[in-house]
């Protein structure tokens, strides 16, 4: 047995209401700046309404419910819900557009969704091709409009919840039983979904408020999306595990970030490069390093003098970090209570093994560059696998390693650092973006020919991504007929910024197009920056 033990979720859940039933669990503030919070046991009985509403409906184990909300509490009521009664939450991205949110659904053979009504109109756009959905529950309804007139196939749960009790009965849940799924951009033209277990929660939330010390006085800042493995394991779990509390925005806004983090008296967080970028491009003011902060963890390189900018001005220190879906997120991370290197991914966290292999498996020595693979058991301490797809699955965890498609290098004292992507993703704003996904996408276009995507450098966002594309022979198309073609099938934050027409593709001896070439070419004429070695 393993320091994950046989407990699940639920349990883990209700045995911390016990242990800080009347201390505050969540501090949610919304857009327009209003404040609502819960202790533990206000939390545990909404989960328990939200979940005897789940099983009047006919939900049971194993079912599959998509929550497609904005971040707040009551995604966290669905989640824990549907923890509690054994089925399987899926959590999809908000900027999904209904061309995606099709695909999720239907692949992952959802019988639910919980949604909000700012996404009703897309929802009804597509259930008539999802016959396997047979209920939409609304959250987050305003008493002031007549929704059952507005939604009148939809299940309002603010109407229900009165008359609903707090008792739940009793379920059988095993610790490795699915909690989730995940879908994550890869090297497939459509997204693999991860499958995620209750004891891989568990296991994120204490390897998490072990590594960084979380008590129940600590109070985390969430403003990263709780659709997100990091918003998942890196800010719920760990905070739930210590018994500490919660403050949510229910969006990220950079020019409220510190006035929110001061009044709310937060002490941790989590970030991405482009969200510690717009902090940083905010006015400076003389309350800069005031506040409780004692720690942020971080993710996806900046330049050393932002690094040194940020941690001065706002008097905290970073955390690198790297992690992945399929590693549970944070799998590497910097010691504090030991040297914290700048840009540097850290060592890995306790309960499993990292190392650097060539193209042939092997290890490679300290300060050579290979791929990161990590060593661990599925199902636990890492993911157990991709949904509907052996394959995948037996070719990412071979032998109990599981291979990342990112490489690193590590250096004598046992630190790593990042190098790039093995795989052909593009990293904008925090989101992992596939390029063949995006390339997939435009290949549908009936002008299109031949496309290859890249990114390039965004000072902000990363990346931004760029799209070069062939047209068939006699035919004519604007850059904005594409860009408009794929902001109706794809999430925002997957449109490409550039798009550019060529007459042909530099390509190697056996055809595969030479996307090195493409971006310095790209990079040159847009006058932008080369990325560094």
């Amino acid at each position: 047995m393993d320091c994950i033990g046989t407990k699940n979720l639920r349990q883990v859940l209700e045995f911390k209401v016990k242990q800080f039933g009347d201390k505050e669990f969540i501090v949610f503030e919304d857009r327009q700046g209003n404040v609502i919070t819960y202790t533990y046991n206000q939390f545990d009985e909404m989960v328990n309404k939200y979940a005897n509403i789940l099983l009047s409906k006919g939900i049971k184990k194993n079912d599959k419910v998509v929550v497609h909300l904005l971040n707040s509490p009551e995604y966290l009521f669905s989640w824990f819900a549907i923890a509690k009664i054994g089925a399987v939450m899926i959590p999809t991205n908000v900027f999904s557009g209904a061309f995606e949110m099709e695909y999720y659904l239907e692949f992952s053979e959802s019988v639910a969704v919980i949604t909000e009504p700012n996404f009703m109109d897309m929802f009804n756009s597509i259930l008539p091709k999802c016959p396997r959905v047979k209920h939409v529950l609304l959250a987050r309804t305003s008493p002031i409009y007549p929704n059952n007139k507005l939604y009148p196939t939809a299940t309002i749960i603010a109407d229900l919840l009165k008359d609903t009790p707090v008792q739940l009965p009793p379920a059988t849940i095993h610790v490795e039983d699915d909690l989730m799924m995940l879908f994550t951009s890869g090297t497939t033209a459509r997204p693999k979904a991860v499958q995620l277990t209750h004891a891989n929660a568990i296991f994120a939330g204490m390897f998490g408020a072990q590594w960084w010390k979380v008590v129940p006085e600590d109070r985390h800042f969430i403003v990263l999306p709780l659709f997100h493995v990091n918003g998942q394991f890196i800010s719920v779990m760990p905070t739930l595990t210590a018994g500490a509390t919660l403050v949510m925005a229910e969006q990220f806004s950079a020019t409220k970030y510190m006035e929110q983090a001061r009044r709310h008296r937060v002490t941790t967080a989590s970030l991405v490069a482009a969200t510690v970028n717009m902090i940083l491009a905010q006015p400076r003011t003389e309350l800069d390093g005031k506040n409780n902060f004692r720690l942020i963890m971080y993710a996806i390189a900046i330049p050393d003098e932002k690094w040194d900018e940020f941690e001065s001005r706002f008097n905290v220190r970073l955390c690198d970090l790297w992690g992945m879906t399929e590693t549970l997120a944070a799998t590497t991370m910097n010691p504090i209570d030991g040297v914290m290197k700048k840009n540097c991914i850290g060592m890995p966290r306790i309960g499993n093994e990292i190392k650097i292999v060539d193209e042939t498996g092997t290890e490679v020595p300290p300060g050579t560059v290979g791929e990161i693979v990590v060593h661990g058991v599925p199902g636990r301490t890492l993911m157990k696998g991709y949904f509907k797809n052996p394959e995948a699955t037996k070719d990412t965890i071979r032998d109990g390693w599981l291979y990342t498609g990112d490489n690193a290098y590590m250096d004598e004292e046992g630190y790593f650092h990042f190098v790039d992507r093995k795989k052909d993703m593009i990293k904008r704003a925090g989101e992992n973006v596939a390029a063949i996904e995006v390339e997939f996408v435009i290949g549908m276009h009936p002008k299109v020919k031949e496309v290859s995507v890249i990114g390039v450098p965004d000072p902000v966002r990363d990346e931004a991504i760029m799209a070069l594309v062939i047209l068939q022979d006699g035919v004519s198309c604007e850059p904005q007929e594409i860009i408009d073609w794929c902001a109706q099938k794809l999430a925002k934050f997957k449109v490409p910024s550039y798009v550019e027409f060529r007459t042909e593709f530099p390509k190697t001896s056996i055809g595969k197009i030479q996307k090195n070439i493409l971006r310095k070419e790209a990079i040159e004429k847009l006058g932008l920056p080369q990325p560094k070695k």
